[in-house]
């Protein structure tokens, strides 16, 4: 009996460490740094609590983990109508952060599918007051007027919608087909204009080329005509030298011959006149002086 009755006695107080290790476990939390928890006590309130070790009261206490990190949710394709009546499907994405987590449970039941209600709901309100042209040109314009109606929603929650961004935007079948021709049409007209600018610069290089070719031509002309009337400067200057110099030795040649010596001269100028086949026959006038002169010299020797 006592046996028993120890082995009742050991099993009860095992039952009780269990009980109390699992209760101890409960009631201490490790709160990480990006967490909070917000403490229900007796259903009450009493605020968020951590980071760190916090302590909670077994059947009393009871807490909500709120993530303070920022957070990324993705509205899926949402078919809206623009202010000029046209179908368009747009997905985006959202990012949001916890600023006050106590709000955030008890302000909104489910924050998470609230707010992409709320998210889908702005969207068809913004894209619902803007023409199909500017929804395709406008993406930042529209960004920021999701995240200020969402944040204007959710700031009661405690939360902040930091920032919002339009992933895709896909127009009805008419409108791409439309914008597929007027991409063709616009590819075109930049290859023409290419090929038109490309043309006009080869012909402005071919003629500055012709330009720089005539330029380097009549330098070339220049050149030669100077560099010619150069020679012939030269050769002119080279005649009248030699010229000069001939003249001056017949000058000193001259001054040598006497009066004798220049009778025989014409002497030998008849001669070769009396030789000519002509009949008539030119005599200069200081021919009978020189004779004269030739004569009386050769009698008083």
């Amino acid at each position: 009996m006592e046996g028993i009755f120890g082995g009742g006695i050991a099993c009860v107080v095992g039952v009780i460490a269990i009980l109390a290790f699992i209760i101890l476990a409960n009631a201490i939390r490790i709160v990480p740094e990006y967490q909070r928890l917000v403490v229900f006590r007796l259903g009450r309130s009493i605020g968020p609590r951590g980071p760190g070790i916090v302590l909670l009261f077994p059947v009393v206490d009871r807490a909500v983990k709120v993530d303070l990190r920022e957070q990324v949710r993705e509205v899926p394709h949402q078919t809206s109508i623009t202010k000029d009546n046209a179908p368009i499907s747009i997905d985006f994405l959202w990012y949001y952060k916890v600023v006050d987590p106590s709000e955030s449970v008890l302000q909104v039941g489910n924050f998470e599918s609230a707010a992409a209600g709320i998210a889908a709901t702005t969207l068809r309100a913004v894209i619902g007051g803007i023409p199909l042209d500017d929804v395709l040109s406008e993406r930042e314009h529209i960004n920021n007027m999701l995240r200020t109606r969402l944040d204007e929603v959710t700031e009661r929650w405690g939360v902040k919608v930091t920032n919002v961004e339009i992933r895709e935007i896909i127009p009805p079948r008419e409108v791409q087909d439309a914008m597929n021709r007027q991409m063709s049409a616009e590819r075109i007209r930049r290859a023409v204009v290419t090929e038109s600018t490309g043309t006009r610069e080869a012909a402005i290089n071919v003629a500055e080329g012709e330009k720089q070719s005539a330029i380097l031509k009549a330098e070339g002309q220049k050149q030669s005509a100077i560099l010619q009337a150069e020679g012939e400067r030269q050769s002119q200057l080279l005649k009248a030298e030699g010229f000069a110099q001939a003249l001056e030795a017949i000058f000193n040649a001259a001054k040598t011959v006497d009066q004798k010596t220049m009778t025989l001269q014409y002497f030998e100028t008849l001669k070769t006149i009396g030789s000519s086949p002509s009949t008539k026959y030119i005599f200069p006038m200081e021919f009978t002086s020189m004779l004269s002169n030739f004569l009386g010299g050769d009698g008083k020797k």
